[in-house]
């Protein structure tokens, strides 16, 4: 596993962003672990959680693309520092790009995105937290479409729940990627933060021991996509 995702999983770990314990989803599952990407609040986590976005997107799709397209509310602040990363590691300057969820009738940014106008011709990275469900697309893929003749080369999210979506046999973003056609990433899955953690002590403390892994073992027998 690359170093950055072994970095990723235990900056979540001490950014109090992945949890382990007992947790109801809105989806009315049942779960030993929660992500709440809500959790990345100051400064350097900030900083951080875009040079890991960064390296991710630059791992997964080079440095051919023009727009960073993170979808309101959480996806604001994702595609900022993810630029901003992007620029101080690659040297390479994207425009970032995000929806409003009310369209601005006045001012010179009127409309209905924020950031950088999309442009006929634009190769965009779309960045969001965590996809467990795939809904935020069907909003979002069509506002990008229809702003301008581009092309979506991919999206990014933080964490891959690797369970399944709506269809209910595909993970969520193997359904994405399916109904729309672009490829689909994570910086890590849920089954590399098992494997970085499973007894293995991470400041004195073992995280994941085999009674939480039993635990989230028997979820995936459940809800894991196949």
């Amino acid at each position: 596993m690359e170093q950055y995702k072994q970095e990723f999983i235990e900056f979540m770990v001490d950014s109090d962003v992945l949890k382990f314990g007992e947790f109801t989803l809105k989806s009315g599952r049942k779960s030993p672990f929660f992500m709440n990407a809500g959790g990345y609040v100051t400064g350097s986590q900030l900083k951080k959680l875009g040079e890991y976005y960064a390296k991710a997107i630059h791992d997964k799709y080079g440095d051919d693309f023009d727009v960073l397209f993170g979808p309101a509310y959480k996806g604001i602040p994702l595609g900022v520092v993810t630029a901003i990363a992007y620029s101080e590691l690659y040297g390479k300057e994207v425009r970032y790009c995000s929806d409003r969820k009310e369209e601005k009738d006045h001012g010179a940014d009127k409309g209905s995105f924020l950031g950088s106008k999309l442009k006929d011709g634009d190769r965009v990275v779309m960045i969001e937290d965590v996809t467990t469900s795939g809904k935020s697309m069907e909003e979002t893929v069509p506002k990008v479409k229809g702003a301008a003749d581009v092309e979506i080369v991919g999206l990014m999210v933080s964490l891959n729940r690797m369970e399944v979506g709506k269809g209910g046999e595909k993970c969520a973003l193997d359904e994405v990627k399916e109904l729309y056609g672009f490829d689909t990433a994570a910086i890590v899955t849920m089954e590399e933060v098992v494997e970085h953690l499973y007894n293995r002590p991470y400041k004195g403390k073992v995280i994941i021991d085999d009674t939480l892994k039993a635990a989230i073992d028997a979820y995936y027998e459940m809800y894991g996509a196949k």
